[in-house]
């Protein structure tokens, strides 16, 4: 299956992809694929929750992704619960 044509990103958009590389292999695991695949398409709305999550501390971060606390912001956690939700379907396809 290919991977549809992702729009040339904005200034932004570039500065965004680079800060979600973390090093911390847990956390790329999610941010990866995400930024690859559904970021550019996602709405503004969503690109500036990534964005907003992407200021949180990789401890932080972890947590959430791992179900050991959330954020006080309910678009991040509900951003964290669709990129856990989508990689992990995308998993098994």
């Amino acid at each position: 299956m290919s991977t549809p044509i992702q729009p040339e990103p904005t200034n932004e958009q570039r500065r965004i992809i680079y800060q979600a590389r973390r090093g911390l292999k847990e956390l790329d695991f999610y941010f990866d694929p995400y930024v690859k695949e559904l970021y550019l398409t996602a709405d503004s709305a969503e690109q500036d929750t990534f964005a907003q999550m992407l200021t949180h501390e990789d401890p932080d971060l972890l947590d959430y992704f791992t179900n050991q606390n959330r954020p006080e912001d309910d678009a991040i956690w509900t951003l964290v619960n669709k990129i856990k939700t989508w990689r992990h379907t995308k998993d098994l396809a």
